[in-house]
């Protein structure tokens, strides 16, 4: 997958935005009406490196590979940064959007979940 591949998946989820922050932070940042569930470092010497929210299980599991480390800052709340995205495997990069941004609706209402109509998974 491509940065522009990832920029698609992330915008066809149900009610996502996208949103540039400029300077100090750089990144390209995408939500569900305000929750984060993915970003991308848009300034050197880090960018286009892609960070998404993921399950403790899957945050060692995924630290112990090359090319994905903790998200600086993000790391303790399950943030993995993968380095190279078009390396990363495409059928589990979805998967893993797709987990971050459930993760993400979870912290919404009931009522904005059920406006979403979203099915959670624990």
């Amino acid at each position: 997958m491509e940065v522009s591949d990832i920029n698609s998946l992330c915008l066809s989820l149900t009610d996502a935005t996208v949103a540039e922050r400029g300077e100090p932070s750089n990144v390209l940042t995408y939500k569900v009406r305000a929750r984060n569930f993915a970003y991308f470092k848009t300034s050197e010497p880090e960018r286009w490196r892609f960070s998404i929210r993921v399950s403790p299980e899957r945050f060692l599991e995924l630290t112990d590979q090359p090319g994905v480390k903790p998200a600086r800052y993000m790391h303790r709340f399950h943030w993995i940064t993968i380095v190279n995205v078009s390396e990363f495997d495409p059928a589990y990069l979805t998967e893993l959007v797709g987990w971050s941004y459930r993760k993400a609706c979870s912290t919404l209402s009931k009522k904005a979940q059920r406006e979403l109509n979203i099915k959670q998974e624990n």
